[in-house]
């Protein structure tokens, strides 16, 4: 099915720019590009300075926000997360497309996906007045957690279009699962937004002592750091209770168990990232790495709260042969 193979790239294409976005932001190249849509006054960026006008330090002043020097690292690590983000739009609006079929079947389904392909170009707009804020940490903030909102919509349009062929064991204790799944995914959740607090508190550190002193990142942490730090093991005892609850409420391990395993393999993942970061200096490309984890665990704790309450979310679904 067409709609099922797009759907599930455009889900792996916007885990990819989340991670790409990761990198942006853990390599200060945020303002690689300090204008949109197009970088340096041009729609393929420079490689070396001799392309620049030879006052383009007076030209982007404003907006490079005293990072003066043309660095091409930055510059094509930005660009090509733009470049991403437009395949993303596309990709959508593919899905969108592959979904009209489904107009007789399951409007649901269309119509979360054209809930997508609007939120993934407000996304788009918000990213550009990220740019115009020069990275203002609520702005940033916000443009990740509509992301997660893209990812959450085009699962459960995804999970529809497959909810007359999957089949899920059946659950002893639903409502206890379902009030331990909700605690878990909205604290969860909160743990993410406490991790971009901590994120902005690292930027305000960059500015004073700079990439080259990772080492000393941490230790000028604040109390968001060891609150974030602290709140992963009660995150991670969660985890494992929810294994614990799904096992004794089926007697057989179908899709709901190997889900709910994978979940609690990406927490120990996600928290062993954590700490690399916390106790190696912030190693640059962990940071993303970090960040992309926990949005893959939210993801999955969603398609796990679905397939518990199949029965009630998908009751309209409908497959296409």
């Amino acid at each position: 099915m067409l709609f099922r193979k797009l759907g599930i790239l455009t889900i792996v294409t916007v885990y990819l720019l989340v991670l790409a976005g990761g990198i942006v932001r853990s390599t200060g190249s945020g303002m690689g590009c300090p204008d949109w849509p197009k970088c340096f006054g041009r729609w393929v960026p420079p490689t070396q300075v001799s392309e620049l006008p030879l006052n383009y330090q007076q030209i982007y002043a404003k907006k490079l926000h005293g990072e003066v020097e043309f660095n091409p690292v930055k510059t094509w690590i930005e660009y090509v997360n733009r470049l991403l983000g437009a395949f993303t739009g596309i990709i959508v609006f593919a899905t969108f497309i592959a979904s009209i079929p489904y107009l007789k079947k399951d409007k649901t389904i269309v119509y979360l996906s054209f809930l997508a392909v609007v939120l993934i170009g407000a996304n788009g707009a918000l990213g550009k007045f990220v740019v115009d804020s020069f990275l203002k940490p609520g702005v940033v903030t916000a443009h990740m957690l509509l992301a997660v909102l893209v990812i959450f919509v085009l699962l459960y349009a995804i999970a529809r279009s497959w909810s007359s062929v999957t089949k899920v064991e059946s659950v002893i204790d639903r409502p206890g699962l379902n009030r331990i799944l909700i605690v878990t995914l909205i604290l969860s959740t909160a743990q993410v937004l406490l991790g971009t607090q901590v994120r902005e508190a690292i930027d305000k550190v960059v500015s004073i002592f700079g990439y080259e002193n990772r080492y000393v990142w941490i230790e000028q942490m604040g109390l968001s750091f060891y609150i974030h730090r602290s709140f992963s093991l009660v995150l991670l005892g969660l985890h494992f209770y929810v294994i614990w609850k799904l096992n004794k409420s089926i007697q057989t391990k179908g899709i709901l168990f190997r889900f709910a395993f994978a979940l609690l393999l990406m927490v120990i993942i996600e928290i062993a990232t954590g700490m690399i970061m916390a106790y190696l200096g912030v190693p640059p490309l962990v940071q993303p790495v970090h960040l992309t984890l926990a949005l893959l665990a939210l993801g999955i704790q969603f398609v796990i709260l679905l397939l518990l309450n199949s029965e009630i979310v998908f009751k309209k679904g409908a497959e296409l042969n």
